[in-house]
Formats: structure tokens, sequence, C-alpha cells
């Protein structure tokens, strides 16, 4: 197995890569000389991005799945080893849209919503699949709402598969998450689960993964105002975007 750390001892010290950036018109001595402290962060921050991601890669065979899963597709019923077409990784991610709910979750939604633009990229190398609770007529009617084009849909209101695979209970709420299943053969194992939580968020943070897999919380982690204290995504705004 590859030490996902080997590479580290002979990389170039992150404060040498980050002293000749570019300059921008008008920026003060003080600016530039934050900005290259920052910079130097931003490249260790990467690099940290990526040893995490090697050892990610590294992870010992995962469980075997318990079940082939039924679901129902926009195009009728579906096992989980189909779902994952020509490729040997299937990633899932439960959309909290449960028959309790009348609308999906806001956040849930955005998160979606750039990803349908990225799937016809993303299946190139994986098979990707979007869980929910409700049944598959209430899901493809807000596919159709919103416009999405991309997403493959898939109601599990007849499995325990959210129950196993996102720690939901089948008689309260519906919880969001990531899960990756590989295929051997015949053997479907569970590979990895985003498990970053409430239970293990920071004080005056809101539960994220690392890296956070929200686009829009990417942008605006770049500006000056940052995610704000209070704001989320919704549904619908009073106003059109300016």
């Amino acid at each position: 197995m590859t030490d996902p750390n080997a590479s580290a001892q002979t990389l170039k010290p992150a404060r040498l890569l980050a002293d000749s950036p570019p300059r921008f018109p008008g920026e003060s001595t003080e600016y530039r000389r934050a900005r290259n402290a920052l910079l130097a962060e931003e490249i260790e921050l990467r690099r940290h991005i990526e040893r995490v991601a090697a050892q990610r890669r590294a992870l010992p065979p995962g469980g075997v799945v318990p079940e082939d899963y039924r679901f129902e597709g926009e195009e009728g019923p579906v096992t989980l080893s189909a779902m994952f077409g020509a490729h040997d990784t299937l990633v899932t991610y439960n959309w909290m849209f449960g028959p309790k709910r009348a609308r999906p979750c806001p956040m849930c939604t955005s998160l979606l919503s750039a990803y349908d633009g990225e799937m016809p990229d993303i299946l190139q190398r994986v098979s990707f699949a979007v869980i929910a609770r409700s049944p598959i007529e209430k899901l493809v009617a807000f596919k159709k709402e919103r416009g999405w084009r991309h997403l493959r849909l898939y109601s599990s209101a007849g499995n325990t598969f959210n129950r196993d695979y996102a720690a939901e209970d089948p008689d309260g709420d519906d919880n969001p998450a990531f899960n990756v299943f590989t295929r051997s053969g015949d053997t479907i194992r569970h590979f990895w689960a985003e498990e970053m939580g409430p239970s293990t968020a920071d004080p005056g943070q809101d539960p994220r993964g690392a890296p956070d897999v929200m686009p829009i919380w990417t942008v605006l982690d770049m500006t000056p105002g940052g995610r704000g204290k209070d704001w989320y995504p919704k549904l619908e705004y009073e106003t059109a975007p300016r």
C-alpha cells in the first residue's frame, strides 16, 4: 500500500511558492504581505486535501452490501447493482425529500442543481444516483419543475437503503448522506460514507464535510462576507437575481 504522505518531504515549502505571485493594480505592501501569508496557507490546504484524498483511496475493503436493494426508477424498477451501469463505482446521495415533506430540502436542492450541470462529466468516471423515500412520481415532478436534465432519481420507498446507509428513522425525518459503493464481479461493497455531521461540528459552525461538497459555499468562502451567519439557500426567492 502506498503511503499517502510519502511525497510530502519532496515538496517545495509553501511559503517559498507564495513569494512570487502576480501583483494587482493599486495593492499596498501591507495587502501583499498578508495575501502571501494567506497564499502559503492555501497551498498547504491544497496539499492537505490531496493527502486526505490519498488516504481515502487507500481504505481497505468495506463491508459487503447485505442485499441487492430494489428501487423505483424513472423508467421502472431497478436494483442497486443495475445502478452501476458500465462502471465499477457508484456514488449515491440521499436527498431529503421523504414522504412527510411537501417540498424538498433547499440545501439538498441547491447542491443537486449544481451537480446536475456537472453530471455529463461525472458520469464519464462513475455512476451517480439520487435517492429519496418519496414516490418516484413526486421526485420526477420536482425534477421537471427545477429543470434538472441529467440527475438519475430513484425512490427507496420499498426498501431499507436509507435506514441502512443514512441512519434514517423510517417514521421520522430524513437525512442527507453521500455513499460510495464498489463492484467487483457479483460482490458490491461499501467503500466510503460522509460521516461528518452535528456530532463532529466545531463551535460556531454548521455541520459540513471536508472538503465541503456544496459549490455555493466554495464560492462564498472566497468573498469578504463569506457564508453569512444565518443565510441559507431557498427553493424560491421573492426577487430575481441581480
